[in-house]
């Protein structure tokens, strides 16, 4: 029999015990910090009635999401507050050694109760017991396992980055992937949403950043960065889009419905061609830019002309980009401002006389203090407005005010530093929770980037606390972040693929307590639940372990 066929057997197998009521374990990813199954079961039908203070808006809104998700599943619509025989209780009730975000879930064979210090909580209880649940409505009977779980979150950042920059998604994949990061209990989504490639975000005041840097001239069949790649030939094709303000918003919407914060990231001072090629007076040489072409390794940068760094000499860069922040923070209400900061090329810096006099003006005695004098102007006027600057650890090279926040890309260098002098620090090392990268052999994977192999076993077995911070430097480490860059990634199916499984390890590494960690157990639970429900509503990902298990099964 074929791999395939053998994934096939597996599936069918594990659907048909499924159907007759003999799911013998609780597979919840992530791993509850405490959880405690008994004989028995309560059975979720059109006689149990959902149960919480009906004055309080949050719980009306996480109990509207529940009977939505039962009634999608089974048919049935659960009543809110009505008399029944059975019922599902949420109330808001400091328990003691459960945190802000955690949750405690009692089910026996009459009813379910659900306690928590916040709606977070009662809707993360939620996604446990939807992991019990079909993922379909199949007419089986909704038979939750008699269980007790105490639960709350290691960390406080649990994020993953989508890069929409290089590849533009619709407002419906976006919303796919908020709805698979609130199955696993992840409670950020870091969009990037401006970048040499394109710019994602309508801007009313500057329209040329959509109507210009929002597409690009695109090569039919082109390989994104592949330096060995032949000329290519062809008739380019119009490639892009952008996101109304309005439709960003439905996202915010959305994403808050499940306890999902987003945060917008506006590139600068580097990374800026999009925004360049629409309005080139705020470059260091004012040159007329070409329209956006080809994603190449240089994206815009097509014209050895075209600027990708925003002037720092240049008093109107920063007008400039004080009006584009007022509107995205109009729109996100977000704490954090992702401005980038990354891969600034300074040699622009170095030949543009107002650069160059503003070295001199403010005493600083080189291009990474203006790259630092940059960050920490943008920073005070995000700071006067109330929200907070989140940049990737290239920040820290031109010093940075201690309110800004680091996002640690280039390995665990930058979060180490900026843990160390008492800098919030969110760990995403490229290796390996960049999710663009090969999660298996080359030879036999979709193209990647191939800077490291980021397997499954990897993602899951790593610690965001490096073992160089002594106990109290830890604490400025408030969580992890995948992400995944989209040169290489052009459907929403390959999207899915590079995601799964990957995601739901990089969710019990955030969330579940070191002890309580282990592969083996998570693969395990992978295949009780996980894989069927992808496979069920179709979408795709990686199937390595899924494989494994059914030739280890084949062999028996």
């Amino acid at each position: 029999m074929t791999v395939t066929g053998l994934f096939r057997m597996h599936l069918l197998c594990w659907s048909l015990l499924a159907s007759l009521g003999l799911r013998a374990q609780v597979n919840i990813i992530p791993q509850p910090a405490n959880l405690q199954v008994s004989p028995g079961h309560f059975i979720i039908d059109k006689n149990t009635a959902l149960q919480f203070r009906p004055d309080n808006s949050d719980l009306a809104a996480v109990a509207k999401y529940f009977v939505g998700y039962i009634n999608r599943i089974s048919g049935i619509r659960l009543p809110l507050n009505g008399k029944a025989g059975k019922y599902i209780h949420f109330g808001l009730t400091k328990t003691k050694g459960v945190g802000p975000e955690g949750y405690q879930l009692t089910v026996s064979p009459t009813a379910i109760h659900i306690t928590a210090g916040s709606k977070e909580g009662v809707f993360y209880a939620l996604q446990s017991l939807r992991q019990t649940l079909p993922a379909i409505r199949t007419n089986e009977t909704l038979a939750v396992p008699c269980m007790k779980i105490i639960d709350s979150p290691r960390f406080t950042w649990r994020g993953f980055m989508l890069d929409v920059s290089r590849h533009y998604y619709s407002v419906d994949a976006i919303m796919e992937v908020i709805d698979l990061l609130a199955l696993y209990k992840m409670n950020v989504l870091h969009w990037h949403l401006t970048d040499n490639e394109g710019w994602r975000l309508e801007i009313k005041k500057y329209p040329k950043l959509t109507n210009v840097g929002a597409f690009r001239n695109e090569m039919p069949g082109s390989i994104f960065y592949k330096k060995d790649s032949v000329p290519l030939t062809g008739t380019p094709y119009r490639y892009g889009g952008y996101y109304t303000q309005q439709q960003a918003k439905e996202v915010v919407a959305y994403a808050a419905s499940r306890n999902i914060t987003v945060i917008p990231e506006i590139e600068m001072p580097g990374h800026s061609g999009a925004a360049l090629a629409a309005y080139p007076q705020f470059s260091c040489f004012g040159l007329a830019q070409p329209v956006p072409n080809s994603s190449t390794w240089n994206g815009h940068m097509d014209s050895a002309q075209l600027a990708v760094n925003y002037c720092a000499g240049n008093d109107s860069s920063f007008l400039f980009i004080q009006d584009i922040l007022a509107e995205v923070m109009a729109i996100f209400p977000s704490t954090y401002i992702h401005i980038g900061g990354d891969e600034v090329d300074k040699s622009y810096w170095k030949k543009c006389p107002r650069c160059q006099k503003r070295i001199r003006d403010e005493g600083l005695h080189n291009e990474n203090e203006l790259q630092g004098y940059f960050i920490n102007r943008v920073e005070k006027f995000l700071l006067a407005n109330n929200k907070k600057l989140l940049g990737w650890d290239e920040i820290l090279e031109g010093g940075i005010a201690s309110s800004a926040t680091v996002m640690s890309w280039r390995g665990e260098k930058g979060g180490i530093a900026a843990a160390k002098q008492h800098h919030d620090v969110i760990m995403s090392p490229s290796d390996p929770l960049y999710f663009n990268r090969y999660q298996a052999d080359p030879l036999h994977e979709p193209l990647a980037a191939r800077f490291s192999i980021n397997t499954l076993e990897r993602v899951y077995k790593y610690d965001p606390q490096p073992n160089a911070l002594s106990t109290q430097e830890k604490q400025f480490i408030i969580g992890g972040q995948a992400a995944i860059w989209t040169e290489f990634i052009s459907s929403v199916q390959q999207l899915e693929y590079m995601l799964l499984p990957r995601l739901p390890a990089i969710a019990e590494t955030l969330w579940t307590p070191l002890d309580k960690k282990n592969f083996t157990g998570f693969v395990d639970r992978l295949n009780g639940w996980h894989f069927n429900a992808w496979q069920q509503n179709g979408i795709n990902f990686h199937p390595a372990y899924f494989y494994r298990q059914a030739n280890e099964s084949s062999r028996k």
